[in-house]
């Protein structure tokens, strides 16, 4: 069945209102959002955060996003779902990942939207590598491959 999902991996910044143009509909009653954005921190020798750099297995996690869309197909009834992952330089303030979530109700799309983004996290084949402001560079753990 064809769907007007959008699910892609990218280099350019994301455009949050193009992403969401789309998404109102005459059978769309909730839309949710997830938009991930890269946040100040401190690391706990006192260094702040620059950056987050993004590396991905392309190929690999574009076959993941979309198997994870078709999870979430399964289990709701998704009118249309946009689920974008920037890889690249991320500076402060800036989104990484956007996730909207269209069904009939808001309970689904909330609960959609959740499933997506917490089985991103655990599975997609893409790395984050946090930059600091002494030129340090440091791998998030918990990502679900190793990065090289």
């Amino acid at each position: 069945m064809p769907t007007d999902d959008h699910i892609a991996i990218t280099s350019a910044a994301i455009d949050t209102a193009e992403a969401l143009k789309d998404f109102s509909t005459s059978a769309t009653g909730g839309v949710a959002i997830f938009l991930g954005c890269t946040r100040a921190e401190r690391s706990s020798d006192g260094r702040d955060l620059v950056a987050l750099d993004y590396q991905a297995y392309e190929e690999m996690a574009v076959r993941q996003l979309h198997a994870l869309v078709a999870a979430a197909r399964s289990r709701w009834p998704i009118i249309r779902c946009t689920l974008l992952h920037r890889i690249g330089r991320v500076a402060l303030g800036e989104p990484s990942v956007l996730i909207a979530v269209g069904t009939p109700h808001r309970a689904e799309s909330f609960d959609a939207c959740r499933f997506l983004i917490d089985e991103l996290k655990k599975s997609a084949a893409i790395w984050k590598q946090e930059i600091w402001t002494d030129g340090q560079t440091s791998w998030v753990p918990g990502t679900p491959v190793s990065p090289r």
